[in-house]
């Protein structure tokens, strides 16, 4: 069993702007599993959030190989993976993870989907994202991405002026009354302000607020929850199924990141949870390219909502296969996750 990486830059089409940080590029490392003839791929991109440059990517996926040189199968590697999410950073053991499903999907020809035997599906809207911008700015992307085909849109919000945020939501609902609005502001309310903002966005048909106060406290997303008239998602406190039982019983739903929780496995398992609860599901995703947003779309047919447009905000996508461009992501076709390099020489 063999597995080599390779880093690359991902440039974005235009800096995308959250309430605690701003992005115009973000580095990647694509990982490669390979064994008896058969290759499988996954993706991890940096992230300070989560204390992860390429430097740390590269020891921790030294580490990872040090790991699994001993194993001679896939399915070895895919046993290993909850030891090794216990020991490394979470999105690296999740690149791996999609190499090996990937991989063992390849090697039975089957896609992964069917693979794994979860919910099929053809096609299914993905959200848009709108970063922090003025509101006349927010107004003509709307307006553009609708035109486009987009029938959801996640609106970031946090800039520090509440009044702002809420310009910024009238502008979008403007330009996109029939549209499917997510409002996200990254954890940058306190309770007061989240419920004071949520209460005046009553009448914008908001479908729901991921994480509107910070992480680490979720009984005030219940305090929350309890007052304003829309679903309230958890994100950044609902990162692994470790985190999920400490959630309010009236949480309105998860945010299921393979980078997150270490993969498909893990987000399984979260997906589980969710569904004997009655839980909403979110599918998202971090800015990255189709391989990345080719793994965490294998779950979309089990989601309630669908935020996969890592790729979508590239200047340049190096992988292609599961479309978005109008809206509409479709399920990649051929074995494994179904992508394949726009140029082949990687």
């Amino acid at each position: 069993m063999k597995v080599t990486w390779t880093d690359t830059t991902l440039e974005l089409l235009r800096p995308l702007r959250i309430s605690r940080a701003s992005m115009s590029q973000r580095a990647a490392v694509w990982v490669t599993l390979a064994a008896d003839g058969h290759v499988g791929h996954g993706e991890v991109v940096a992230s300070p959030r989560l204390g992860l440059d390429l430097t740390a990517i590269d020891t921790a996926l030294r580490g990872v190989g040090e790991r699994i040189t001993g194993c001679a199968d896939p399915e070895q590697v895919r046993a290993l993976l909850p030891l090794l999410r216990a020991e490394f950073a979470l999105p690296v053991v999740a690149a791996l993870d999609s190499a090996a499903h990937d991989l063992l999907a390849r090697r039975a020809g089957m896609s992964l989907g069917d693979y794994l035997g979860v919910p099929q599906w053809d096609s299914v809207p993905t959200a848009y994202t709108i970063g922090l911008m003025s509101p006349a700015d927010a107004e003509s992307i709307a307006h553009r991405m609708t035109q486009a085909g987009f029938t959801v849109l996640k609106i970031k919000a946090g800039t520090g002026d509440p009044a702002e945020d809420i310009a910024r939501v009238r502008a979008i609902r403007a330009a996109a009354p029939t549209a499917e609005l997510l409002l996200d502001p990254n954890g940058a309310w306190d309770t007061p302000t989240a419920v004071a903002v949520l209460d005046e966005l009553a009448d914008q048909r908001i479908a729901a607020v991921e994480q509107p106060v910070p992480a680490g406290d979720p009984g005030q997303l219940a305090v929350v929850s309890r007052q304003v008239p829309m679903p309230v998602i958890a994100d950044e406190d609902a990162g692994s199924l470790a985190d999920l039982n400490r959630l309010p019983d009236d949480i309105g739903g998860i945010n299921i990141k393979l980078a997150e929780c270490g993969g498909l496995d893990g987000a399984r398992a979260m997906l589980d949870w969710a569904q004997t609860r009655g839980v909403g599901v979110l599918v998202g995703c971090q800015v990255c390219s189709s391989l990345g947003i080719a793994a965490a779309a294998v779950l979309a047919g089990a989601a309630r909502w669908v935020d996969l447009d890592g790729h979508l905000l590239l200047a340049e996508d190096p992988w292609e296969g599961v479309g978005g461009g109008d809206g509409w992501l479709r399920r990649p076709t051929g074995p494994g996750l179904g992508v394949r390099r726009v140029r082949a020489e990687w």
